[in-house]
């Protein structure tokens, strides 16, 4: 077990690490849809990486997965076979969001032996996801246009 300020330095450290890895501009927060983002997260079991939709108007939230799902297939068989989609997804607080993300279990983020294989995750993830949004970011983005 480690102590809070222990594992804050692992948590730092890791994302160091995997900067100076794979040094590149994540979109993330950039996608320019207000509360639509892509994130990476790592605990001792799992790491993922998600493009969350939060938008606090459900109605706006329902749309833009509803546009992401209907691109599903073209996902699957041009980007990433294995992504989840969970239209909703109940965070630790309780706020209901929609999440489509991959994951990879067997890792910990306290054990650096295993970081080399989070880090070609989230690259390899990340930068397929990004290329999928990139490549239909205008249909996702337009609300006009219906699904």
């Amino acid at each position: 077990m480690f102590s809070k300020e222990e594992a804050l330095q692992i948590k730092k450290d890791f994302w160091i690490a995997f900067a100076n890895e794979y040094p590149r501009k994540w979109m993330l927060y950039n996608t320019k849809i207000k509360d639509v983002t892509f994130k990476f997260n790592v605990d001792n079991k799992k790491a993922q990486v998600s493009l969350d939709i939060e938008p606090k108007d459900d109605e706006k939230r329902k749309i833009y997965f509803e546009k992401v799902e209907s691109l599903k297939t073209i996902l699957f068989e041009d980007y990433m076979d294995d992504a989840i989609f969970e239209r909703n997804y109940y965070l630790e607080t309780g706020k209901v969001i929609s999440r489509i993300w991959v994951e990879k279990t067997g890792i910990s983020i306290n054990n650096k032996n295993t970081w080399p294989d989070i880090f070609e995750f989230f690259y390899e993830k990340m930068d397929a996801f990004e290329r999928f949004f990139y490549e239909n970011e205008d249909y996702i983005k337009d609300l006009e246009i219906n699904t």
